[in-house]
C-alpha cells in the first residue's frame, strides 16, 4: 500500500505498469501478470476509489488519477516504464505520458476512447448521471452486454460474472467519480497527442463500438510515433477474454524497444 493506493509489484526486469478501467480492479490483469512477470517487473494497482485503494477527499478529475500514478512510481523508485492502460486507464496513461514524457518508454492505449461522436457522448454522459443517482448496479448489466454480448459464450460466462461482481460491488463514490472522468475525458487529449515523444500503440477490437478502430486510427495519425491495431472479433474486454491474442500484440510492441 502506497498512501491510498493498493498495488502489486511482481517480477524483475524492465517495469511494465498496467492500469485498469472504470469499475474494475487490479485483478483484471491476472492473465497479463502470468504472461509477463517471468521477464518483467509488473506493477498493477487499483485506481482511486477502486478495489482496495482509498478515495481522496475531493474530486480532482483526470489530473488526480494521473498524479496517483506519478506518486506510485515515485514510491517504487521507478524512473521509466512501459505503460498499458485499458479504457479509462488509457486516458490516465496518455495523460501521464503527456505530463511526464521522460518516464514512459512505450505506451499502449488499450480500447481507448477519443473524441466521441455527439450521440455516443450523450449516451455515456447519461450513464454517468444515472450512476450518480442510483449507483454502480444500475450500469453493470448493460456493461456486461456491451463487453461480452447479450448472451456470453459458455466459455465466457464465468469471466462475465466475475466482471459483473466487480462492477456491482464497486465503491459507489469512487465509481461515480471515475465514470464522470471517463464520460467527459474523451476530449481531454484532443490536440495534445502530437506532443507524445515515445512510441504509442492504440490497440482495440473490431467489435468494440465505443472504443472503435476509427478512434484508434485517428489517435495514431495524430501521434508522431503512433500505430493502430484492431484485433478481429474482439470487444472491450479483450485482454481478459482473449489474453493470448492481446499478450502477443503487447509483447511484439513493448519488446521491440527492449534493450
Amino acid at each position: 500500500m502506497a498512501g491510498v493506493t493498493a498495488y502489486r509489484d511482481i517480477g524483475q526486469g524492465t517495469p511494465l505498469v498496467l492500469i485498469h478501467g472504470v469499475g474494475l480492479c487490479k485483478e483484471v490483469w491476472e492473465p497479463q501478470i502470468a504472461a509477463f512477470a517471468s521477464t518483467r517487473r509488473v506493477i498493477v494497482y487499483d485506481m482511486l476509489g477502486h478495489g482496495e485503494s482509498g478515495l481522496e477527499s475531493s474530486d480532482g478529475g483526470l489530473d488526480a488519477f494521473v498524479a496517483q500514478l506519478a506518486r506510485l512510481l515515485d514510491h517504487l523508485g521507478i524512473d521509466g516504464a512501459d505503460i498499458v492502460g485499458h479504457s479509462m486507464g488509457a486516458l490516465v496513461a496518455l495523460g501521464f505520458a503527456i505530463a511526464h514524457p521522460r518516464r514512459v518508454r512505450r505506451l499502449v492505449a488499450l480500447n481507448a476512447v477519443y473524441d466521441r461522436p455527439d450521440e455516443q457522448r450523450a449516451a455515456v454522459l447519461d450513464r454517468a448521471a444515472e450512476i450518480d443517482r442510483i449507483g454502480p448496479r444500475s450500469a453493470a448489466g448493460r456493461a456486461i452486454g456491451r463487453w461480452f454480448g447479450d448472451e456470453p459464450a459458455p466459455d465466457l460466462v464465468a469471466k462475465a460474472e466475475t466482471v459483473r461482481g466487480w462492477l456491482e460491488n464497486a465503491n459507489p463514490i469512487g465509481y461515480a467519480r471515475a465514470y464522470r472522468v471517463f464520460a467527459s475525458g474523451d476530449r481531454a487529449h484532443v490536440g495534445r497527442l502530437g506532443g507524445l515523444t515515445m512510441p504509442v500503440l492504440y490497440l482495440t477490437g473490431d467489435l468494440d463500438l465505443n472504443s472503435s478502430p476509427a478512434m484508434s486510427r485517428r489517435m495514431a495519425a495524430e501521434t508522431p510515433d503512433g500505430r493502430a491495431l484492431s484485433l478481429p472479433g474482439e470487444r472491450h474486454m479483450m485482454a481478459l477474454v482473449s489474453p493470448d491474442l492481446v499478450n502477443d500484440a503487447l509483447r511484439d510492441f513493448i519488446d521491440d524497444g527492449a534493450t
